[in-house]
């Protein structure tokens, strides 16, 4: 398929514009920072293009202003006392000392331990405990994938988890795999679960179309509230910082 990107300047506001074989031109305005996407039929002009951007201008200024109001962790020093999310809970931070390998253990609901030899640094907690998040995704997606593969009737499709700046999944139709961002495991195992059945259905449908918007509301009805739920929880700071 035949696709075009590139940049354009609407009253001040940059305008990442796509250009591919779709019917309908799709605007849209994304987190962390209000990043504004405009999908449009290879026929459709850059004129079309302003004045589609000009006539949702207001709403397009609200929805940044949502995104830029959102809640941001600070700058994680790894250190006791701190707070972290797991799977939409906070936990504070605490720290231990021990000879063996890196470990992470949940207390009470409430406290994160981690243990690590003494000497480690900030950074090497941070991998300790990232390395935990991404066992514990991927203990948690096996279940989620097979149940929507059965729904969707999509047979064998692979899924991975890995650090992503400006999504939070993504979806190769041509090798049908799906990847997952490992920020997910501080989310809620339902918001996970949502961007799971987002990528899948991009097997069914790839553009975000009227066919696309039908297929998830069939299939996960509250998708929207999901979707809303994810996009205004906390961020984290390493995650987002200088996107744009």
């Amino acid at each position: 398929m035949s696709t075009e990107t590139y940049q354009l300047t609407v009253n001040r506001l940059s305008v990442e514009v796509i250009r591919k074989d779709i019917k309908n031109l799709h605007l849209a305005v994304y987190p962390p920072n209000g990043r504004v996407r405009v999908a449009v039929p290879l026929t459709v002009g850059d004129e079309a293009v302003r004045l589609a951007v000009v006539d949702k201008l207001t709403w397009i200024k609200r929805q940044q202003a949502k995104f830029m109001a959102q809640p941001r962790q600070s700058q994680r020093t790894m250190l006791s006392g701190e707070s972290h999310y797991f799977f939409g809970r906070r936990y504070r931070l605490r720290l231990y000392e021990h000879k063996g390998a890196g470990k992470v253990l949940l207390r009470n609901k409430a406290i994160l331990e981690l243990h690590s030899k003494a000497g480690t640094t900030a950074e090497q907690r941070e991998k300790i405990l990232y390395n935990w998040y991404r066992e514990q995704l991927k203990q948690l997606i096996p279940p989620l994938l097979a149940k929507w593969q059965l729904l969707l009737e999509l047979g064998d499709v692979s899924c991975g988890v890995k650090k992503m700046k400006t999504k939070w999944g993504s979806c190769n139709t041509q090798a049908r795999r799906i990847w997952l961002n490992l920020e997910l495991a501080k989310k809620p195992v339902h918001c996970l679960e949502y961007i799971v059945v987002h990528e899948l259905v991009h097997l069914l449908e790839r553009h975000h179309n009227d066919r696309f918007i039908s297929l998830m509301d069939q299939y996960l009805s509250n998708w929207r509230v999901y979707r809303d739920e994810l996009n205004q929880a906390p961020l984290g700071y390493e995650n987002w910082r200088g996107i744009s």
